[in-house]
């Protein structure tokens, strides 16, 4: 298990990233402003991935988890974040530090996050595992999967 903290975690490089953010509840907001560390870079700087790693886990606080193609997590635009429109990410809001994945469905920008796993096999977090869609793309309207609701 590799632990890193916080003061190591601004070392990196951050990048801006201006962009629109989709809630599988079908509302939007437009024109958002992220600052924080590309995904990948935090990688690159902190770890070595598994090349039989297929997909990303993330672990938030309360048992909380979701997961995403690993190739989606390493998109341009995919950061470790800090930042929202030019003020630190609140706690209610997942701060210090959150996911950011802006082609995926707000939900699969994990909150609370506490912990990353690289997995051969896809593990379906808490919302996929309730009804919501396994990829999460709303250019698609991936909401939800073939099983929908809590039973």
């Amino acid at each position: 298990m590799l632990r890193w903290n916080f003061e190591q975690f601004l070392t990196l490089p951050t990048v801006e990233v201006f962009t629109d953010i989709h809630c599988v509840t079908r509302w939007s907001k437009f024109d958002t402003t992220w600052v924080g560390v590309r995904f990948r870079d935090f990688c690159e700087a902190f770890l070595t991935v598994s090349p039989q790693a297929n997909y990303v886990i993330a672990h938030c606080d309360y048992g909380y988890t979701t997961n995403l193609p690993i190739d989606a997590m390493m998109e341009d635009d995919v950061l470790l974040t800090y930042t929202y429109e030019g003020m630190p990410i609140e706690p209610d809001h997942g701060g210090p530090v959150r996911s950011f994945v802006p082609q995926r469905y707000f939900w699969k920008s994990a909150k609370f996050l506490r912990g990353i796993e690289f997995s051969a096999d896809d593990k379906p977090g808490f919302w996929e595992r309730n009804g919501y869609h396994n990829d999460g793309d709303p250019f698609k309207e991936e909401r939800y999967g073939s099983r929908r609701g809590f039973f």
